[in-house]
């Protein structure tokens, strides 16, 4: 008796069960039954412990109500609450229970309505989302969590194994340790529950805002607004723990990967080779995010962020062979990703050069056989499903910046032609082309192409002028007939004069430097055809 008072065992004798995800809950119950355990239950739930041969009893027989206004009305009762709620050792709460006739609740095994996957769908209803906010569920939870002392409060399935074993090790009992640590995730998951509530209805309010004051905004626009300034007031971030990392960026540094809700790489299944590391985690993202903006077929290669080659291809594997031929060196060692299904042609290329990882939306089964047979080639299939966050975030010491998403996508129609000389259509096609890949660059940003395919890349130079110079100095394919993209205006001439030298035909660039006319003069000089987009992409 001293030893459980010492761990604070409490005996688990009645259980009130009621969950939207069902994953393991039947043999969840089957475990509590082997030790006596009543279960109390509610509609659905209900059912399914019952089909399953497990014996259940209503909530409605406990409280002395039915279930009424679909469902939105059961639990929250008295004598659910106060089941809950009674601390087993205070006398007058158990005076209060007794002349009430409430009965103990010694474990809750509550997960809400999904109400996140539910506004993840890009149809959602206002009417849909609203009937997903649980509110019966949120409450049991609290409650059984603010008695932590004499109640187990269970959120989530990943939990069931280890409850159950605990319950076998203690003969039917709990500790209190246990109760309390079951207790901070239940916390964590109402605080996450009604942080997903908030943003949803700021994001609405804040989209009405911009509708009415801007009504030519676009779409994409508008769905990246949060609030009259485009950013909510209040932040709320919770982040549940995929996995620990072997490392960060660095050996010495320790880290591990979390959900933030639907990512496409965070998400991915590693199909085949070793372990994803901090570092395959943030080149994957950069070249996924850069493939995903291009048509298909197409591929990136990317090195330390940056795209090593980038190109379209009537085939899979001639756009990777493209890709491939901008810079072969910088390729070696880096991360390939594709934005349609890779076949076994595709994959023998790939394996040809060593490759730290490969995703992509799919692989049929012969390509899988290919990319399997070197095992230090990590094989990523991504979620091509997933919902593209609305905001972006980098911490700073002592603060965290937060920023809409670049999600802009240039048309030709948009395109401002500044020069005598009007681009051709093989001209546009190619620096539309560009100015794709130079969003998905590091400032300062220039970006060579021919034909749809990278030529040369100059990236993350203090200096534009000299991203001139080292995107046309790092080219293994000829520069001469190319075009170029830069990610912000030319803020001299020097720039356009150096791309020049090297034989280039069109030039996209925002515009916008006091010296525009300066740069255009340039332009026209040596015979360049020049576009203004009205939009830069710095990258930091």
């Amino acid at each position: 008796m001293t030893e459980d008072k010492e761990l604070g065992l409490q005996p688990i004798r009645r259980a009130l069960i009621s969950v939207s995800d069902k994953t393991g809950i039947v043999d969840f119950a089957h475990g509590l039954k082997t030790f006596g355990v009543e279960i109390i239950s509610t509609g659905g739930t209900a059912k399914a412990l019952r089909d399953a041969g497990i014996d259940v009893r209503d909530v409605s027989d406990v409280t002395g109500f039915p279930e009424m206004m679909d469902g939105r009305v059961k639990t929250l009762h008295p004598k659910i609450h106060g089941g809950l709620l009674g601390v087993r050792d205070n006398p007058e709460h158990q005076a209060a229970m007794q002349q009430q006739d409430i009965e103990p609740i010694d474990m809750v095994v509550v997960n809400l309505y999904p109400f996140q996957e539910t506004i993840a769908r890009e149809d959602v209803t206002l009417e849909e989302a609203i009937e997903q906010i649980d509110i019966g569920g949120p409450a049991m939870i609290r409650s059984a969590a603010k008695n932590f002392r004499d109640v187990a409060v269970v959120v989530s399935p990943a939990d069931y194994d280890s409850i159950i074993s605990e319950l076998v090790r203690l003969g039917g009992a709990l500790q209190l340790d246990m109760r309390e640590e079951l207790a901070a995730s239940a916390f964590l998951r109402t605080s996450a529950y009604d942080s997903a509530v908030y943003e949803f209805f700021n994001a609405r309010q804040a989209q009405m805002f911009v509708r009415e004051k801007y009504p030519a905004a676009k779409d994409q626009d508008i769905q990246n607004s949060s609030s009259s300034s485009g950013l909510p007031e209040v932040i709320n971030q919770y982040f549940y723990k995929i996995t620990d990392l072997r490392y960060g960026e660095n050996p010495h540094q320790a880290a591990a990967l979390y959900d933030t809700g639907g990512g496409a790489v965070a998400s991915a299944v590693l199909l085949s080779g070793k372990e994803m590391s901090f570092n395959n985690y943030v080149d994957a993202e950069a070249a996924w995010q850069l493939v995903s903006d291009l048509d298909a077929p197409a591929c990136a290669i990317i090195k330390h962020t940056n795209p090593a080659g980038a190109a379209r291809g009537g085939t899979v594997v001639e756009a990777y062979r493209r890709a491939l031929e901008t810079d072969p060196i910088s390729a070696f060692g880096g991360i390939v990703a594709f934005n349609s299904s890779v076949d076994q042609t595709a994959a023998r290329a790939v394996v040809e050069i060593f490759t730290e990882v490969i995703i992509a939306p799919q692989f049929d089964e012969p390509a899988l056989e290919v990319l399997r047979s070197k095992k230090n080639l990590r094989v990523l299939r991504a979620d091509t499903s997933y919902r593209t966050p609305n905001f972006e975030y980098k911490q700073i010491s002592g603060g965290m910046l937060a920023q809409t998403r670049d999600t802009h996508e240039l048309k030709r129609e948009d395109l401002k032609v500044v020069t005598k000389r009007a681009p051709t259509e093989k001209e546009i096609e190619d620096l539309l082309f560009a100015w794709i890949v130079c969003k998905h660059t590091k400032s300062n940003a220039i970006v060579y192409v021919r034909d749809k395919q990278t030529v040369g890349v100059g990236a993350g130079q203090m200096s534009r002028v000299d991203s001139v110079k080292l995107g046309a100095m790092r080219a293994q394919l000829p520069v001469a007939g190319s075009v170029l993209a830069s990610d912000a205006f030319f803020p001299f001439r020097d720039g356009l004069d150096e791309a020049a030298k090297h034989g280039i035909t069109a030039v996209i660039e925002p515009g916008g430097s006091m010296r525009d006319a300066e740069v255009i003069a340039a332009a026209d000089e040596h015979g360049l055809a020049m576009v203004f987009t009205g939009f830069r992409h710095f990258k930091h």
